[in-house]
């Protein structure tokens, strides 16, 4: 676990979240707070709502019911009143999101991949997006990959595009889907690498995982979710060594 504090900035506030695809409901009643510069694991079962609550944070997803706050601003209302799509975008543009199964453009190059966002979207001048997106690919390790199509890269290097890809687009928070997964073992920890690097820059995190030992060194705190619901939020040492809910037991005894 890191020894830094947080700033104590509220970044992300969820109250009472719940989502329901049809008849099935996957969160319910999330709440959750996230400060400035902490970064949280989140762990448990597959199918417990870890990657639903991410992408309804980011408005991939939209939350039943619930509010869900970004800086400050809601993107979810609690009441249900209607809030502008350009607002929520606006918002989400905080955060920046990696997936499971990378999610490049396969037609762009590794750079061109980096410099859509900036270009696209944020209207940011070419030269300056070119330097930036050539400074990221470096900051992951893959400057000599800069002009290869995705096709031609292995999967570790496809997922730290994407992390520069993300981190292109200058967000104050990074949410990451279990960004290993879809990996080869000898291919994790090149990525797990990248995201150490980015905790020691202090960057808010949320970050989906399998991966125990990463989240015990990594996290400020590990969230574990079961069946839609947090069952517990604590310190990495409190939560893998002495857990409070007899399912995190369980779960944790076939994971390590």
């Amino acid at each position: 676990m890191n020894d830094r504090t947080s700033e104590n900035q509220e970044m992300i506030r969820v109250k009472n979240l719940y989502k329901s695809f049809g008849k099935n409901e996957v969160l319910k009643g999330i709440d959750l707070t996230v400060n400035k510069g902490e970064i949280i694991s989140i762990i448990g079962p597959s199918g417990s709502g870890k990657s639903t609550l991410l992408r309804s944070l980011i408005h991939l997803e939209e939350a039943t019911s619930g509010s869900i706050t970004i800086e400050g601003l809601e993107i979810h209302s609690e009441d249900g009143k209607s809030i502008h799509e350009s607002k929520i975008r606006e918002r989400c543009r905080k955060l920046g999101m990696v997936f499971q199964n990378f999610n490049l453009f396969p037609h762009r190059t590794a750079i061109e991949n980096v410099m859509e966002g900036p270009l696209a979207v944020l209207k940011r001048d070419k030269k300056q997006v070119r330097r930036d997106a050539e400074a990221l690919l470096q900051k992951v390790g893959l400057s000599d990959q800069k002009d290869q199509f995705p096709c031609t890269l292995s999967g570790g290097q496809k997922q730290r595009v994407a992390i520069a890809r993300a981190l292109a687009m200058d967000p104050d928070i990074m949410l990451f889907d279990e960004p290993t997964s879809a990996l080869d073992p000898e291919l994790i920890g090149e990525v797990l690498n990248v995201i150490k690097a980015l905790a020691a820059e202090h960057i808010t995190m949320l970050i989906v995982t399998h991966e125990m030992t990463f989240a015990r060194e990594v996290s400020d705190k590990v969230i574990f979710m079961d069946e839609g619901k947090i069952l517990e939020l604590a310190s990495p040492e409190k939560l893998f060594t002495n857990p409070d809910h007899p399912r995190i037991k369980t779960f944790l005894n076939k994971m390590l």
